[in-house]
């Protein structure tokens, strides 16, 4: 089907109740199993704002989540996959996915990593990338990542602490979190930025979302 060239848009109440729902269920059930500090994590955030993103129309914030998850939930998938398959770990990211301590259905609850790129893709296909996504996802990182440093080390959120290709810190905490907030901007978002606003940008003034509805 044709994306929607149109300046209102609003999704189906159907996809806005899923993702109420899912957020009543996720949060709890996460909160109590790794903490609240744990949606503190970027792919965390994405879910959390993208819910948002479609229970309230935002294509702002639908773009945010759409910079980050693409690339990011792909190395979550690799390092899983690496690990499932291979035995082998690349990054530490998905350590918990085999931690037989955690029930399955709490770890199976992770597969949005799966879900969620192929959501946020489709929904910029239907009503297009604001590129201010860009920068409000750059905000975001900066504030989790920094916020990250003030949670326990041993957790190593959002590798606030150590890298996760060569296991150190980066200079002094400040040093360490500028450094991986660039690395996020310049190597993940900006080239995600660049695709999304070549291939799903539409006109600069269509930044909120109303009907007809989004249903398919």
């Amino acid at each position: 089907m044709a994306p929607l060239h149109t300046t209102h848009v609003a999704f189906a109440p159907s996809l806005r109740i899923a993702a109420l729902v899912w957020l009543l269920i996720w949060i709890p059930i996460y909160w109590r199993t790794w903490g609240a500090s744990n949606f503190l994590q970027l792919c965390d955030i994405a879910v959390i704002l993208s819910c948002v993103g479609l229970l309230a129309n935002s294509r702002l914030l639908l773009s945010s989540q759409a910079v980050v998850s693409p690339l990011v939930d792909l190395a979550w998938i690799v390092d899983a996959a690496s690990q499932l398959l291979f035995r082998h770990r690349l990054t530490g990211g998905t350590d918990y996915l085999f931690a037989s301590q955690y029930p399955l259905a709490i770890r199976l609850l992770s597969l949005f990593h799966v879900v969620l790129p192929i959501l946020l893709i489709w929904v910029l296909y239907r009503v297009g990338y604001d590129p201010r996504g860009f920068v409000l996802q750059s905000v975001v990182t900066a504030v989790a990542f920094a916020a990250s440093r003030f949670t326990t080390p041993s957790k190593n959120t959002n590798f606030a602490f150590t890298d996760p290709f060569f296991g150190r810190q980066w200079g002094p905490p400040a040093v360490h979190i500028a450094v991986s907030v660039l690395f996020m901007i310049l190597v993940v978002y900006l080239p995600t930025h660049i695709v999304l606003r070549k291939f799903f940008q539409m006109g600069r003034e269509q930044t909120s979302l109303s009907e007809p509805n989004i249903d398919s």
